[in-house]
């Protein structure tokens, strides 16, 4: 009898436990039924071309807020008078770093409401990192090379990607809801607000949009014709 009470008291444990498991499992999969999805989106030109390094981002409307992202550091490098990547996207509150690779020094800087730095005559490693910690866009260049252009997308939402050569991107694990969506290029005429749409994601599976865009041709200082070994 002794035994045959003490397997019902397990029982009786092993059942509650997984009560409590499944009471559990809506708050574990993200809350009433908020069942993470994901969000395809493709980017094409006026003559239908894919279009590379264009930021995409989806601000959350009705879905449950995010987690705060841990924090990141981001890495412009400078590789043949260039900057590398032409455009970078990072969460506001994120630092990043500016290493020169090249042979020479450059001078960092940038006049844009949301950062204004600067990074006196470097080389190698040595510059101190720059915090981001407004959204906006950021234009960069370098005092001593005019041609050198690059852009930090500062995103005050944690869902961001940027579209490769063949420009598509998947932004994964939204939950499900409501949001708005928008899509920026430093070579998109108009602003990225007109660009925005409000899309629902449901809890049975991913979705799938197109941007189209009209590019100009950004106006660049031209590159001087300078031998690489010359020290300019």
């Amino acid at each position: 009898m002794a035994r045959s009470a003490s397997d019902s008291s397990r029982r009786l444990l092993a059942k509650a436990a997984i009560g409590r498991l499944f009471c559990l499992a809506p708050l574990l999969l993200g809350g009433g039924g908020a069942w993470a999805t994901a969000l395809q989106v493709a980017v094409v030109d006026q003559a239908g071309k894919p279009v590379e390094d264009v930021v995409v981002t989806a601000t959350a409307l009705t879905a449950p807020p995010a987690d705060p992202p841990v924090p990141m550091e981001g890495i412009v490098d400078q590789i043949d008078k260039n900057f590398v990547p032409y455009v970078t996207v990072v969460r506001a509150g994120t630092q990043v770093r500016f290493p020169n690779s090249d042979n020479i020094r450059h001078h960092v800087y940038s006049f844009s409401p949301p950062k204004r730095f600067e990074l006196p005559l470097y080389a190698g490693t040595r510059a101190a990192p720059v915090l981001f910690d407004r959204p906006g866009t950021v234009v960069m260049g370098c005092n001593i090379h005019d041609w050198m252009v690059g852009y930090v997308y500062v995103s005050d939402t944690p869902y961001f990607a940027k579209t490769p050569r063949e420009g598509i991107v998947r932004l994964r694990d939204l939950p499900a809801g409501q949001y708005t969506v928008r899509v920026w290029h430093p070579e998109m005429e108009g602003t990225e607000e007109a660009t925005a749409r409000v899309l629902r994601l449901d809890e049975q599976g991913s979705l799938s949009a197109t941007w189209t865009i009209s590019r100009h041709e950004e106006f660049r200082p031209r590159r001087a014709p300078v031998s690489r070994n010359s020290g300019y």
